[in-house]
């Protein structure tokens, strides 16, 4: 399994959600608001640029990790600096607690 995490402009959220709503069988995300900051050119006194971002966060089956990103970065990209960036992480394993199921299953 992998996770995805993804840090985008919160106008493009929307588009996201959408793209990712129309893949079957993608079990849902979390979404979060959270702020940062990124270099915004190079020098010291230009590292701070503070801007607020929507978090997405996704666990999927190893064989979708691609297509997902594969959505996100579509429906996410301007074009400008700022459009973010998406992990792909192993995750070790999966368990639901309301049924107890693991891995795959839990997914």
């Amino acid at each position: 399994m992998k996770e995805i995490k993804a840090v985008i402009q919160p106008a493009m959220l929307e588009k996201v959600l959408r793209a990712l709503h129309a893949m079957k069988g993608l079990p849902g995300c979390t979404v979060s608001h959270v702020h940062g900051y990124q270099r915004a050119g190079g020098e010291p006194e230009e590292f701070l640029r503070h801007e607020e971002r929507a978090k997405l966060e996704i666990v999927v089956k190893d064989s979708d990790a691609k297509k997902v990103a594969e959505a996100i970065m579509k429906s996410a990209r301007t074009g400008s600096p700022g459009d973010g960036k998406i992990f792909i992480i192993d995750c070790e394993e999966v368990v639901s607690i309301r049924t107890g199921k693991r891995g795959d299953a839990a997914v």
